[in-house]
């Protein structure tokens, strides 16, 4: 989080507020052609629930009516795909993604989904999104929000750019709070995790930051705090997996 020093973290180093972000854009530059498959290995597949848990939150028409999604921090399209096959003819969605690589893995999954027509992507600052006030009927970011620098003017912004009655959902990493779960996952996050990235994409201090991040994350308690501060109204969460995530929402009324 932003200091009254003008630093803020990176994972467990403290770095200078406009630094972390050249930083992040490397570490997804680095992960982008095995972002997907290395989440099914950290997760154990259990990311793909995690999302469908999300879809099914966000519980887009299946009728011709329109309905424009934003996904933030979506760069591979993979919560955007999912949402277009749930959704009706009249589902359109807006990936906006800082990294260029992770955009260019989406682009080519979205030609060999067939969803090109429904999924389009776009480089962009969650800080500063490039579209009008009241755009889209719900913004989505999932396991994006906490490599954001400046993470109140990010939930500024979706709150801006959201029409009045749309709805917010974020899905990221949480605290566990299931005792001996807590210990098995410290194990296994700090000692497999960079282990894992070594060996698939030849980057294990890329995967070390991932970790380390999910530490410096708020608690779910304080992040709806940070939401309702955005302006949203009835905030909440819901843990899953034993406090590994938890998926926030937000109404924009």
């Amino acid at each position: 989080m932003e200091r009254p020093d003008g630093t803020t973290h990176f994972g467990f180093r403290d770095v200078e507020l406009g630094e972390k972000q050249t930083l992040v854009n490397e570490v997804f530059h680095s992960v982008a052609r095995r972002y997907d498959l290395m989440n099914d290995l950290m997760s154990g597949g259990m990311h793909r629930l995690w999302k469908e848990a999300m879809i099914t939150a966000l519980n887009p028409p299946r009728t011709d009516a329109p309905f424009a999604l934003l996904d933030v921090a979506g760069g591979t399209g993979d919560i955007s795909f999912r949402a277009a096959k749930a959704a009706g003819h009249g589902f359109q969605a807006t990936v906006c993604d800082i990294n260029g690589e992770m955009l260019s893995v989406g682009r080519e999954r979205a030609v060999a989904q067939h969803l090109d027509h429904q999924v389009s992507l776009v480089e962009g600052n969650a800080e500063a999104l490039a579209f009008p006030d009241n755009s889209f009927d719900a913004y989505t970011i999932a396991f994006g929000i906490r490599n954001v620098p400046r993470i109140p003017l990010a939930l500024s912004e979706a709150y801006r750019v959201l029409k009045p009655g749309s709805r917010f959902l974020c899905l990221e990493f949480s605290s566990v709070d299931v005792p001996g779960l807590d210990r098995i996952y410290d194990l296994f996050s700090f000692n497999v995790i960079p282990q894992l990235g070594r060996a698939v994409t030849g980057d294990a201090e890329s995967y070390r930051y991932l970790v380390e991040s999910i530490r410096q994350f708020p608690k779910p308690n304080a992040f709806a705090d940070m939401i309702s501060a955005a302006g949203f109204s009835r905030v909440k969460y819901d843990i899953m997996s034993g406090g590994i995530v938890a998926l926030h929402s937000g109404w924009r009324l």
